[in-house]
This record gives C-alpha cells, sequence and structure tokens, in this order.
C-alpha cells in the first residue's frame, strides 16, 4: 500500500477531550513565509491578499492554524525581521485591511492565525533609533548604547559576535557603540528599560484586539542579557548558540517578561497562545519557557537538527517528552522553517532525500503534541542550491558568506550535509516562492516573476499536479492529517506519564518506555517501533528492506508495505501507521 487512507470518521473539536483543555495542545501549525507563498498583485512578491486567496488549500490540506512571517513595515533588511512600525502592514505586503481580512477569513475556514512579533530588536528606521540617532535625551537608554574600549573608544565594548558574522557592534558618529546580535540594521531593544515592556505590551494588544490568535516570539531567548556584557573570551560564538550557555541568550530575566504576557494572553477570550523560538543548552532549559504561567509552546530544533538515525532520535524525542511533560506542556515537532535547509535535502536529496522527508512527516505527526509544517515541505520541495549570487538576499550572505549560520537557527545544514547542499547554511534556497500549477516559473505564484528564481523541472511539484496522485507528497500529507484527526490514540493527550517513575529515560528502563500516552516496543536493529492507544508508528531507517512481525494493520504509509497479516516487509527509509 502507499499512503491508502482508511475510512474512518473524523473527529469533531468538541468531542475531542483535548480542544477544551487548548487547541494547541495538538494542532498542525502552518507557517506562511509571506513573501514567498503566493503574489496577488503581480509584482513577484507574495503577499497578505495572496495568502486569503490560497487559504483554501490550507483548509483542504487539514491543518489547525496558519503562522505568518511578518508582515509590518520595515526597510527588509532581514526579511522583514528588521521592524519600522509594529502596528501597520509594509505595503510590499497589502495594508492593514488586507491583515484583518485574512484573519477573518482564516477564521471563517476553522483555521486560526499566529503572527510574528520581533522584540529582541526593531529596525534601525524605527522612530526609537533615529530618536538615538538624533541625540533626543534619554532615548539610548531604550537600546544597548555602550562607550568603546580602547585609549580611544575605537574597539568594541566586548567580544560578542552577530549571528551573521562580524562583531555584534556598530560605532555611531560620536563614538558610541550600540549591540545588534544580528545585522547591524537590527539594534538590540533594551528590556530593563520600562518603556520598552510598555509598548510591546501595546502591540500585542492591537494584533489581538484584531483578532489574531496567538505569537510566534520571534528570539524568544535573547531579549535580557547577562549583567555588565561579559566577554565570552571565544570565536565562532554562533555554534556555541543551544549548545553552551551565553551572555546574551537564554538568561533567567527572560522569563519574567514571558510570565507577562501570558497574563496579557489570558485576558482575552478564545484561548490565545505564545510561541517561543527559542534556543536553550538542554531540553530541560527549553521547557523552563512553557512553564503553566510562561508560553503554551516553545519550537524543539532538536528534533529538527536531529540526524538520520535511530538511536539519536529515540533520544531527542524521549529527553523532549520526559522535559515538556514535567512542566506540564505538549511538545513541539518541527522538520523545516524558512531558517533552514529543508529536509528533503539535509536527509540526503534526491529520491532517497524525498523518501526519508516522507518518511520523517509521518513520524513527527505521529508523535505526542503539537507539530508544525513549513510551507512546500507537503509538496516534497528540496532546497534551491545553485541560486546565483546577484540572486541571493540574505544579509548572512553580505556579511560572512563563507559559512554564516541562519537567523536564530543555529546548525541549519544537518550533520553530515556540506556547503554545497546547502549553500553554506544561507537562507535564501528555502525561501524560493512556492509552486502552485502548470509546468514553468511562475508555477501559478502570481502574474509576473518571482523575487527569488524558481528553477526548471518543478512542474511535476505543484499543488495542481500532485492533487489526485495517491503516490505524492502532497496526498500523503492530506491522508495524514486526516487520519491524526480521526484516530483516538493521535494529537495530544494528558500530560504527566503514563507508566511508573522507573520507566521514565535516564532511569534504567528496558525497551518498553512510557511518555505520555507512548510505548516504545521491541524491533529489529535501524527500526523504530512504538504504540499509542490502538496505534502504532514503524520507522525503518535502513537503506534496505526489512521483514518484521507486523504489528497490525497498515493504514497509512509513505511507502508501498508488503504484508499477509503476520509479517511486514518495511520498505526502506519508510514510516508506517498501524492500527491495532
Amino acid at each position: 500500500m502507499n499512503h491508502e487512507l482508511t475510512a474512518l470518521p473524523l473527529a469533531s473539536a468538541s468531542s475531542n477531550p483535548a480542544a477544551n483543555r487548548g487547541w494547541w495542545r495538538d494542532a498542525v501549525i502552518y507557517q506562511v513565509y509571506v513573501r514567498s507563498f503566493a503574489d496577488s498583485d503581480g509584482d513577484g512578491v507574495g503577499d497578505l491578499r495572496g495568502v486569503r486567496e490560497r487559504l483554501p488549500h490550507l483548509a483542504r490540506l487539514g491543518v489547525d492554524a496558519v503562522w505568518l512571517t511578518p508582515f509590518y513595515v520595515s526597510p527588509q533588511a532581514d526579511g522583514g525581521y528588521d521592524v519600522a512600525d509594529y502596528r501597520a502592514v509594509d505595503p510590499l505586503f497589502g495594508d492593514l485591511a488586507d491583515a484583518d481580512d485574512l484573519v477573518r477569513a482564516a477564521h471563517a475556514l476553522g483555521l486560526r492565525v499566529i503572527v510574528d512579533v520581533v522584540p529582541n530588536h526593531t529596525s534601525e528606521r524605527h522612530p526609537w533609533f533615529r530618536e538615538a540617532l538624533d541625540g533626543v535625551p534619554g532615548a539610548r537608554e531604550r537600546y544597548l548604547f555602550r562607550p568603546g574600549r580602547g585609549a580611544g573608544g575605537e574597539l568594541p565594548p566586548n567580544d560578542w559576535e552577530s549571528v551573521f558574522g562580524g562583531p555584534a557592534w556598530t560605532r555611531v558618529a560620536d563614538g558610541d557603540w550600540y549591540l545588534h546580535l544580528f545585522a547591524p540594521e537590527q539594534p538590540d531593544l533594551d528590556w530593563e528599560h520600562p518603556e520598552v515592556a510598555e509598548e510591546f505590551a501595546s502591540v500585542l494588544r492591537f494584533w489581538l484586539d484584531l483578532g489574531v490568535d496567538g505569537f510566534r516570539v520571534d528570539v524568544a531567548h535573547g531579549m535580557v542579557k547577562a549583567p555588565g556584557l561579559p566577554d565570552i573570551g571565544r570565536g565562532a560564538q554562533a555554534t556555541l548558540i543551544g549548545t553552551e550557555p551565553l551572555p546574551f541568550f537564554d538568561q533567567d530575566g527572560v522569563h519574567a517578561i514571558h510570565r507577562s504576557w501570558r497574563r496579557l494572553l489570558d485576558s482575552y477570550e478564545g484561548q490565545r497562545i505564545g510561541v517561543a523560538e527559542a534556543w536553550a543548552p538542554t531540553s530541560e532549559r527549553l521547557a523552563l519557557y512553557v512553564r503553566p504561567d510562561e508560553l503554551h509552546q516553545a519550537f524543539n530544533f532538536r528534533f529538527l537538527n536531529c540526524p538520520w538515525d535511530p538511536a539519536a532520535m529515540r533520544t531527542v524525542i524521549d529527553e523532549s517528552l520526559a522535559a515538556t511533560s514535567a512542566v506540564g506542556a505538549p511538545t513541539t515537532w518541527v522538520l523545516s522553517n524558512h531558517d533552514v535547509v529543508r529536509h528533503v535535502t539535509r536527509y540526503g536529496g534526491g529520491a532517497q532525500g524525498l523518501a526519508r522527508a516522507r518518511a520523517a512527516a509521518l513520524l513527527m505527526l505521529a508523535l505526542p503534541g503539537s507539530a508544525y509544517v513549513y510551507q512546500g515541505e507537503e509538496l516534497g520541495l528540496p532546497e534551491v542550491t545553485d541560486l546565483p549570487a546577484e540572486a541571493r538576499r540574505d544579509p548572512a550572505f553580505r556579511r560572512r558568506p563563507d559559512a554564516a549560520p541562519a537567523h536564530g537557527v543555529p546548525g541549519s545544514v544537518a550533520d553530515g550535509q556540506d556547503g554545497q547542499d546547502g549553500q553554506d547554511g544561507l537562507r535564501d534556497g528555502c525561501r524560493v516562492p512556492l509552486p502552485w500549477s502548470g509546468h514553468e516559473p511562475p508555477y501559478g505564484f502570481g502574474g509576473g516573476g518571482t523575487w527569488l528564481p524558481q528553477p526548471e523541472g518543478w512542474g511535476g511539484l505543484t499543488v495542481a499536479a500532485q492533487t489526485g496522485d495517491p503516490h505524492s507528497t502532497l496526498e500523503l500529507y492530506r491522508a495524514a492529517l486526516e487520519l491524526r484527526r480521526a484516530l483516538p490514540g493521535l494529537g495530544a493527550v494528558e500530560a504527566g506519564q503514563d507508566g511508573p517513575a522507573e520507566e521514565w529515560p535516564g532511569t534504567g528502563a528496558g525497551p518498553a518506555v512510557f511518555a505520555r500516552g507512548m510505548r516504545w516496543c521491541p524491533a529489529p536493529e535501524g527500526v523504530l517501533l512504538f504504540t499509542r492507544p490502538a496505534f502504532a508508528c514503524t520507522l525503518n531507517t535502513l537503506p534496505t528492506a526489512v521483514e518484521m512481525p507486523s504489528p497490525g494493520r497498515p493504514v497509512l504509509s509513505s511507502a508501498p508495505v508488503e504484508t499477509d497479516g503476520r509479517t511486514v516487509r518495511l520498505p526502506p527509509d519508510s514510516c508506517t501507521w498501524w492500527a491495532l
């Protein structure tokens, strides 16, 4: 069978106990990179009206919510993550009426809307920063301005490096320096200043009043810096993010900010949520962001960065579930986003990479908690690795073209990938506009060209070409999301362990480990097998087929499965769902 969907009745939201505890606990959330999703006016850049017109695709796909990347007024020095006005839509993407129409249209289709908020830094063209440069009294206190070191202040205040490469400090005309953990056009705010907290509380209320269902918090781990801004004492600091403590990320002070935001979110009806883009050295540190009085979700980048290895996958899954269960929060799972090399390419590219990507998608959607789908992964899109230099827009390409990591996401090329596969970790290759229909660019993206060139040969990957094809990746995702709603053993379960404490990871348990409704079972080498209520999932990570006892009745598979009801031959690099 090849992702064959059995006829099972769908569970409505009202019949799902998890819906009453929080829709986000098992939601599948689709990330829209606005400028690359759909273009309504023919200028080659995606916009809010284009997103609204394509919402039926997302409703048919079966997701629960849409996350929109920044569409605010911005000079676009970093794809909109340099915000000049947090309460207005950039004309490139439309206007405030388009945002309002999009939210209403999404709600009419049963889709929730999450928008980005960027609180770590503003644009250099934000009125506050212009006031700081113009010498308005007190204006610099909203940012991190410091005098330089050296006899004449000619050296940066400390040795911190920008995530995009080079120093994290830029000197202004009067000799002071300002901190920017990303591009110089993105000066960091000082969250010790009360006006900063007051302004962002107002910004959140503005969009909540418009009707959005929550916020993805950009660099949620970076808003507070260590007192005194101490030196780190070593270079290549971006490679340390998420692996070692750093004085500019994951400081304890950020949690007071997130608690205040949680109180604000809870004051609105309709279960509005906050999602942390946070990097922390351990799963336990990451779990602090989703304690009951903080944000609702945090991205699980460890799963994204996990190599195609069963032992590594099991370890990441166990540790992630244990850490979030300890604070009563759901775990999130994500394979790709706008900052990392698409997982088809990370898993080896070509037919092998696609087979593994399809299998990984089924694995992700079978795990307890919430899942994120990045636009185009439902089409099996690979990374575009041959973009010409003149077409590339990533600011990291200009600052450090040799090996720049992604914005907020270090290690954007997975273990074992070289620079050629991932264009040195730069981000343009995963942001190429989507193919919707037709056999040549722009593949139905819009009436004009595309802001990044689309490759030839994507005609077979369009939404139109894959719709109705039972072997396509798009129909695999549609089937998986429909089954995920229908099978009672999938989605979220009540927080807390379902087995005795001695069977938890790291406590010397045997092969069966219980974690939030999930149980590992013995399986052949190279195969992962776990069960959930009335459900089983097998993942064969080997490049060869594996025979084993049949766990149950196959209901969905990423590749054709041969079974006589007693034994099964699992295809290489495949995942299969079973009804028990």
